[in-house]
């Protein structure tokens, strides 16, 4: 397997690389150390346990500029960096993944479209083929996040159709999916295990101590998302992830993912002015 430039390929138990990533059925391509854990929990956790579904996580950049205060306020790039990349090597471990590729590619090629960066993409999907891919959504308000998911979408596209997943969902970072109505979401349930969870969001210290509480972020986001999901239901579960089904971009080749997003982003428009509309009276 070979890359544009030298990655970080770790496989937790020891197996060879090229059967570690035959055996994936749950993909996740994600932009920085962390994303994974943070928005694709879901299919961690149906893998951890499972004999038949394995979990295989890629990191797309190489995690270089990332806020830093307390003890990592003095540390360059290049130091942060490898704590990123060990950090993301704990957390596959942590939750028994079956490979783990951090890319190591700048911010600055994925977002400029850098096509490097599309080719060792369309290399992990053709050799993985999972039914299964979790991405950021195009609703992001990172920068780096969309241009992670663009470059998703154009590798997704360069697979033959018959061997395109069966899912790709685009799940929630830097922009929670609640706005979305509800019969446009697409639930992740995540109803137990919540000490693995919050364990392998704790491992990212260089995150949490240097000045970002994603970890309570994250399960705060779960558990708000469960308990505001019905308003005139009580709670079927106890966390929920969000996320768009993005499959229909990748049956179309020709479809634009500016008029995909914006379709749901014109239910919403009209879904407010429907609810303001019934009840405004005079006013």
């Amino acid at each position: 397997m070979k890359f544009s430039h030298d990655a970080d390929v770790f496989v937790p138990d020891g197996s060879a690389l090229d059967n570690a990533l035959q055996r994936t059925t749950h993909l996740c391509i994600a932009a920085h150390q962390d994303d994974i854990e943070i928005f694709a929990w879901h299919g961690i956790k149906q893998c951890m346990t499972a004999k038949d579904k394995w979990f295989t996580g890629v990191v797309v950049t190489d995690g270089a500029g990332s806020p830093r205060t307390h003890e990592y306020k003095d540390y360059t790039n290049e130091e942060m960096m490898e704590v990123r990349h060990e950090e993301q090597r704990t957390a596959a471990s942590i939750g028994k993944y079956s490979a783990m590729i951090q890319l190591l590619h700048p911010s600055s090629n994925v977002k400029s479209g850098d096509k490097c960066v599309v080719d060792d993409l369309e290399e992990i999907l053709n050799l993985t083929q999972p039914s299964t891919v979790y991405l950021h959504n195009p609703a992001d308000k990172h920068d780096t996040h969309v241009a992670v998911l663009l470059r998703c979408i154009e590798a997704l596209r360069r697979i033959p159709l018959s061997q395109r997943p069966q899912l790709v969902l685009g799940c929630e970072v830097w922009r929670s999916l609640d706005w979305v109505i509800d019969d446009q979401k697409y639930v992740l349930p995540l109803e137990g295990a919540e000490k693995v969870a919050s364990s392998i969001l704790g491992v990212f210290d260089s995150q949490i101590s240097g000045g970002k509480r994603y970890d309570l972020a994250t399960a705060g986001r779960r558990i708000a998302n469960a308990t505001f999901f019905q308003s005139h239901d009580t709670d079927d579960q106890t966390a929920i992830t969000f996320a768009l089904n993005l499959t229909p971009l990748i049956e179309d080749d020709n479809m634009s993912i500016t008029d995909f997003t914006e379709n749901f982003i014109n239910s919403f428009c009209n879904d407010v002015k429907d609810r303001l509309d019934r009840f405004k009276g005079d006013l």
